[in-house]
């Protein structure tokens, strides 16, 4: 089943190792603190209990929730490539005018 798991952990190291947890189950980042990809009900529970192990008493706010594949296919996406270099967000690519212009019309 499609599972996002999305946290806030303000401790840098506690932060790197659910990250490193999350990646191991072969879960995709797909923003700095949330991953998504499918996960049995069995790996679902086994992940958020090595999660646990791995926060410890530190101060923490981790969850996970299931979509079903219906769901997952209606979602919407925007997704901008970064340009070689830029180091950073932004509008780069084909459409970029485009957009430029797109945002001036609201």
């Amino acid at each position: 089943m499609m599972t996002i798991v999305i946290y806030d952990i303000s401790d840098d190291k506690v932060r790197m190792t659910v990250a490193a947890a999350c990646l191991d189950y072969g879960l995709d980042r797909i923003q700095f603190s949330a991953f998504s990809g499918n996960l049995s009900r069995n790996h679902q529970e086994a992940l958020m209990m090595k999660i646990r192990r791995r926060v410890g008493r530190k101060p923490a706010s981790v969850q996970l929730f299931t979509i079903c594949a219906e769901d997952w296919a209606r979602r919407i996406e925007v997704l901008v490539a970064e340009k070689a270099g830029s180091g950073g967000p932004g509008k780069h690519g084909e459409h970029a005018e485009e957009a430029d212009r797109d945002d001036e019309e609201i």
